[in-house]
């Protein structure tokens, strides 16, 4: 097994591993944004076996360079990490991941990691994490937010409030960014539908760490809004949002 830096310069070759057809606008949109947090410290890393199939992979960055609205003075943060086939999330690859942020963040003389994690979909479950050594500190309302940290005095991580975020998005209203590449084709698909009803579907893009940080939501990088309240928190189909405009608005889609 191996892990293979991602970079500006091989990530055409080597791909995110999250989305791999390089033609895609997502894969475009996510490697122009990968070039600008590369310069912050932003990792992605592939594990791939001995016949160069890749396994699984993480993508992390010092916390307050993080794309979610956290607040981890001098913490390691991981975005996402994932292993692919169920069969092989037994075999200790995960905490090859995590150990590889472990590393990163002791070389940089940093005080910790931290993730956000979730049951639900989109974000990895807590168990691995648990049993490499971290801590569930905060919880808010599919999200739980855990540490493992090796100086006993640094000030744990913590949510900021983005219940408080999400009045003042008027209307209804997508806002999201490029750091998960399968949000732009959500937005297309939503537009569409939006626009077959016609709804005014505002949308404005996520552009920098301190927008993301103030996201109306827990993943914060995909939000649907209307009227101040988040209807989803995470990329949906156009199915999806049929769905919602026939619950929100009582008509058949």
């Amino acid at each position: 097994m191996k892990l293979v830096a991602v970079t500006p310069e091989n990530a055409l070759k080597e791909t995110f591993f999250c989305i791999k057809d390089t033609k895609r606008q997502g894969f475009k949109d996510k490697l122009n944004w990968f070039e600008k947090r590369h310069k912050e410290g932003l990792r992605i890393k592939i594990l791939k076996n001995e016949e160069e199939k890749m396994i699984g992979f993480i993508e992390y960055v010092p916390a307050k360079y993080a794309w979610r609205p956290i607040d981890a003075d001098n913490y390691m943060f991981i975005h996402c990490t994932y292993i692919y086939s169920k069969k092989q999330r037994s075999k200790g690859y995960g905490t090859m991941l995590i150990e590889d942020a472990e590393k990163e963040a002791k070389s940089l003389g940093m005080d910790g990691v931290c993730v956000i994690t979730s049951k639900d979909g989109w974000l990895a479950n807590k168990t691995l994490f648990e049993r490499n050594g971290f801590e569930q500190i905060e919880t808010k309302d599919r999200f739980e937010l855990l540490s493992k940290k090796w100086n006993a005095k640094a000030e744990n991580p913590k949510f900021h409030d983005w219940t408080k975020q999400q009045k003042k998005y008027k209307g209804w209203h997508i806002s999201y960014a490029d750091q998960c590449p399968w949000s732009e084709k959500s937005v297309a698909a939503i537009l569409d539908v939006a626009m077959d009803h016609g709804i005014d579907m505002k949308v404005s893009k996520i552009s920098t760490v301190k927008e993301a940080k103030m996201a109306p939501s827990g993943f914060g990088v995909f939000n649907l809004l209307r009227d101040g309240r988040l209807l989803e928190d995470h990329y949906i189909s156009a199915t999806r949002f049929r769905n919602i405009l026939k619950k929100e608005l009582g008509i058949a889609t």
